[in-house]
């Protein structure tokens, strides 16, 4: 039965005597690196080796005399580091790196020396990996130097593959540790180091270094795992064998050619479907991959399973058309025997699974381009996928946090959210957003700062509050306000779910200590005047009123001699088309002819009476307007408003609600053509979203 194959391991007594012995006559390949050259060719053939070979003299020189805490010498441990990055199909340069990570943090050699040794890129990548000193940085070293790290990962990939190596051997051999540096090494690795391994999409680190931390961390749960695993290896049967064996024929029969193998899981896999499903089965242990040479191939064995085999449909997952934002694609499906038990499997090209296993580390050197091909995306970012869009994210957010505490902290929440979600912008840019961002995280990660001034947003073209969280494939278009002093609402730390949201929103507030007159900023609501709902509003009237009996307008009647009232339901003004109904005490209302109340009073048997505008152009209407909350809105609305020539004759704000206002407001116009240069400026003033005029079924 075929097994995963089996991640060679360093024979440490063998390169301890072979470091003790020195480096082998110049030109000739060091015995110590044999492993090293094994692993590297058999991805590379044709790669150089003499920067290997030198690297290796400089390191084993430098460190000799050195010894690890297991009593090896020191050497052993980049070679070993080199050797899993050489696994992974790491280019020659990442290798001559990795021998000498150590140097520079470890021995008397400098940067200065590296660079004239093995060129820029090698210094750069050595410099990367290099921790700050304690004594320079004190209990702010170790968050400092996972800062430098990122920042030098924003501009080379490889940096990050170097260090993710250099942890997996340092977790691969922690036993020599005592158990409380065990642990905090082990919770580091789990917040920081297991995260970014799955972001970059280097699986085969991610998961050995989950089962190293689980041992270590949830011992019981370790042990009882193993014991589950290893009673599943005794049994005589082997479902996943079996079905593996079926998935062969059946793609043999269909001419299709490909390969099926069964892929055991790993330790903290097993752990996870246990605490799923309960009670174990065979199938549960592994999952089959099917490799095959064309992406075609891939929907080809998926047609063939499914027309074959029983497929569980819910279980079906295309990250082939829409991969992974660490890179990965796959097709994932699964089938159930007439048992009930159910095998997961994954289709993929030999090269999807190429860089499934490795990530970033199967590009090899993703910078090596051509100039032309380097094309630059949206927003700055580098179209190559070594710059995905979270850590352009991490890098903008690390930049404002304050001190090393807000950092490493903010660092491990960040890290902590494992999926990702694209957003579009009306322009056809993306944003890149952890899943759960809301349009205040969409705004910031557009505008930085600038998204103090967001006062709204467009979710799928219909207007939605900040707070609205987004899903993968949304398209949003954020509303911006045009004052440069804008402020954004403390409120929207509540909403805010990115990094780079809550720390620029939590500078500003910092930097503005709030008021001590207990008002908030933004639109100012006081208790009074409460509706028929008995909700509060805020109500500004004249002193004098104009009387009830009075039209705005100058009305004509018949008969002559009428009292003229406008309708507060539909406030008509010329050149509206209008009509009248009499009422109680001789007086006529006035109304729009397309007014609901028409068509009721018609209908009531209701006569009409002939009315229509005078020669006076002075006109009162009724406007209705919805905004959202933003600082200093009610006093830009007026004044625009008063700039229009509007005198406002009342005007009434209801309490906001999920952060939208409705303001009505009653205006006298010296002539009704203002109307509408008076709604336009309305709508102009920023936060404002629509502006109409007041029309009450029922008034």
């Amino acid at each position: 039965m075929p097994r995963r194959k089996a991640r060679a391991r360093i024979d440490l007594r063998r390169l301890g005597r072979a470091a003790l012995l020195g480096p082998a006559t110049r030109g000739r390949l060091p015995d110590a690196i044999s492993h090293v050259v094994d692993a590297h060719r058999a991805h590379h053939p044709d790669a150089a080796l003499e920067p290997l070979r030198r690297a290796y003299v400089l390191a084993e020189s430098s460190h000799r005399g050195q010894m690890r805490k297991s009593g090896e010498p020191y050497i052993t441990h980049p070679l070993a580091v080199t050797l899993i990055l050489a696994e992974l199909g790491a280019e020659t340069t990442t290798l001559t790196a990795s021998l000498l990570h150590d140097t520079v943090e470890d021995t008397d050699v400098t940067l200065d020396q590296v660079r004239e040794e093995f060129g820029e890129e090698v210094r750069f990548l050595v410099d990367g990996v290099t921790k700050l000193e304690k004594v320079d940085y004190g209990a702010a070293a170790e968050p400092e130097t996972f800062r430098k790290m990122l920042v030098s990962t924003g501009n080379d990939v490889r940096v990050m593959s170097i260090k993710l190596a250099d942890r997996l051997h340092n977790m691969r051999t922690l036993g020599v540790m005592r158990p409380e540096k065990q642990a905090r090494i082990a919770k580091v690795t789990r917040d920081v180091l297991i995260p970014l391994a799955e972001r970059l999409g280097v699986q085969a680190l991610k998961t050995e270094l989950e089962d190293l931390v689980f041992a270590i961390l949830h011992r019981e749960e370790y042990e009882h795992t193993r014991e589950l695993i290893a009673d599943n290896a005794a049994r005589a049967d082997d479902p996943l064998a079996e079905m593996a064996e079926g998935t062969r024929a059946v793609l043999r029969e269909a001419g299709i050619q490909a390969e099926v193998l069964i892929r055991p899981r790993h330790f903290v896999s097993v752990h996870r479907v246990s605490r799923k499903r309960g009670r174990l089965r065979g199938a549960d242990f592994g999952r089959l991959l099917v490799l095959v040479n064309e992406d075609a191939d891939c929907y080809g064995v998926l047609g063939e399973l499914h027309t074959c085999m029983t497929p569980v449909v819910s279980e079906f997952k295309d990250f082939i058309a829409v991969p992974k934002f660490n890179l990965y694609q796959s097709l994932h499906t699964a089938v159930a025997r007439e048992d009930g038990q159910v095998a997961e499997v994954l289709i993929r090209t030999h090269q999807m699974h190429k860089v499934a296993e490795a990530g970033v580390v199967a590009l090899g050197n993703p910078y090596a381009a051509p100039q032309e091909e380097q094309t630059a995306a949206g927003d700055g970012e580098r179209a190559d996928p070594t710059r995905p869009g979270w850590l352009s994210r991490l890098l903008d957010w690390q930049e404002a946090a304050p001190d090393p505490d807000t950092f490493w902290s903010t660092l491990r929440e960040d890290l902590a959210q494992d999926r990702e979600i694209t957003v579009f912008r009306p322009d056809g840019g993306t944003l890149g957003l952890p899943e759960g961002a809301t349009c205040v995280d969409a705004a910031y990660a557009q505008y930085g700062e600038d998204a103090h001034a967001c006062i709204g947003a467009r979710v799928n073209g219909r207007l939605a509050t900040l707070s609205t969280v987004l899903r993968d494939g949304d398209t949003v278009q954020l509303l911006m306000g045009q004052d440069p002093a804008s402020e954004p609402s403390r409120e929207w730390l509540e909403h805010a779910h990115t990094p780079g949201a809550r720390i620029a929103i939590q500078r500003w507030i910092a930097s503005h200590p709030a008021q001590d007159d207990g008002t908030e900023r933004g639109v100012s609501f006081r208790s009074g005047d409460a509706g028929a709902s008995g909700q509060d509003t805020l109500t500004v009237r004249r002193s004098a009123d104009a009387p009830s009996g009075r039209a705005a307008a100058s009305v004509l009647v018949d008969p002559p001699g009428a009292s003229v009232r406008l309708a507060g339901c539909c406030t008509p003004v010329p050149p509206d088309e209008v009509t009248g109904f009499a009422v109680r005490g001789g007086v006529v209302t006035v109304h729009r002819v397309q007014c609901p109340a028409v068509a009721r009073m018609k209908s009531a048997g209701r006569a009409d009476v002939d009315v229509r505008w005078g020669e006076s152009t002075e006109v009162r209407v009724t406007l209705l307007a919805e905004s959202f909350v933003r600082p200093h809105l009610l006093a830009d609305l007026t004044e625009a408003m008063a700039q229009e020539g509007a005198e406002i004759v009342s005007a009434t704000v209801e309490p906001p609600s999920q952060q939208r206002v409705r303001h009505t407001y009653t205006v006298q116009l010296p002539e009704a053509a203002l109307l509408p240069a008076l709604m336009r400026a309305m709508r102009n003033v920023a936060g404002v979203y629509d502006v109409s005029r007041a029309q009450t079924p029922g008034a």
